[in-house]
Order: C-alpha cells, then sequence, then structure tokens
C-alpha cells in the first residue's frame, strides 16, 4: 500500500472512532432538583404480591394513586374486612401517602404461611395536614399447591391496625404482637 492511502484509511478509522464516541459534554447532565410533589405525576402503577412487603407497598400506590378498587383488592375476603364504600370513603381526603416498612415474620399453620409486617404510614391530606400512623399487617398465603382449583387467591392482608403517633415519620415504626394481630 501506498503512503498516501495509509494515511487515508487512518485518518479514516480515526474519524470513524471519534464519531461512534458520546461527547462527554452529552454524557454529563447536570443535577435535577427534587420534584415539586404537588405537581408531580402520579407513581408509576405497582401490583406485587410476592412478598409481604410488595402487598403492603401495592396496597399504597393504589391509595396514592386513588385506585380504591385495587386497593380493596389486596385485602382477603375475610370477617374484619369492611365494605368497599366504607373502605374507599376511609381515604376520600388523603393526597399523598408514603410508607416504610420493618422486619416482618412468618409462620406456617395448616396448608397457609401467615406473615406479620411492622408498618409506619405518613397520610397527607388535601388541606396538606401530616399525620403518621404506626402498626402492623397481618397477610396469608394459602400454600399455591394446595390451591387445585379457581380462583386462585394469591398473598393477601387478612387484617390491619394503624393508630396515630406524635413520633416523626423518619423515626416511627409499628410493632407486630407475637402470634398476629
Amino acid at each position: 500500500m501506498t503512503r498516501d492511502l495509509l494515511k487515508k484509511r487512518s485518518i479514516a478509522v480515526l474519524l470513524l472512532s471519534v464519531l461512534a464516541v458520546p461527547s462527554l459534554a452529552y454524557a454529563q447532565t447536570a443535577p435535577q432538583p427534587a420534584p415539586d410533589r404537588s405537581t408531580a405525576p402520579e407513581p408509576d402503577y405497582l401490583d406485587d404480591r410476592s412478598s409481604p412487603e410488595s402487598v403492603i407497598r401495592s396496597l399504597y400506590n393504589a391509595v396514592d394513586r386513588k385506585e380504591y378498587a385495587r386497593a380493596f383488592s389486596y385485602f382477603r375476603d375475610e370477617p374484619d374486612r369492611p365494605d368497599f364504600a366504607t373502605f374507599a370513603k376511609g381515604y376520600a381526603n388523603t393526597a399523598k401517602v408514603e410508607l416504610r416498612t420493618g422486619k416482618g415474620t412468618s409462620e406456617g399453620a395448616a396448608g397457609s404461611v401467615y406473615y406479620t409486617l411492622p408498618v409506619a404510614v405518613r397520610s397527607v391530606d388535601t388541606s396538606g395536614d401530616r399525620k403518621t400512623y404506626i402498626g402492623c399487617y397481618e397477610l396469608r398465603l394459602v400454600q399455591p399447591a394446595a390451591q387445585v382449583e379457581p380462583p386462585f387467591h394469591p398473598l393477601g392482608i387478612v387484617k390491619g391496625r394503624l393508630a396515630e403517633t406524635a413520633e416523626s415519620f423518619d423515626g416511627a415504626m409499628g410493632t407486630c404482637p407475637e402470634g398476629g394481630l
């Protein structure tokens, strides 16, 4: 090969490699300010029934998105469950909720696994008032292999107990009584 041809190929390879690498100016982005929650879009949809924590996160995701029928669906059809109208009315003035979960426990009994999960919940109402609640949820999963006919019953909430607390949300955490609620 001639020296001119080699030089042209080297320039072409160099040019292609420079064009293939994104500019560092484009790769670096300026820090973005935290979103203003009053105008922020609703949270992403979450429906995960694979663990006690995910069920409770999904419950409060539904409440935060004002999807009360979906929120109600996380509760098993148990004697303590309120009717849907009462349940939905309880959230009528809720503008936003935040959740923290503690360390849960599990215990097997007669083909089911029962879970307890301590929680802290911060609620902001439509007038901007904030309240913190602490408590516990009890959940149940009938062993999936024992469910041989439809409908399948996923992990669901049996009952929950929350009480308002004066503690800050960041420092608050519920407790669950030994043996369940």
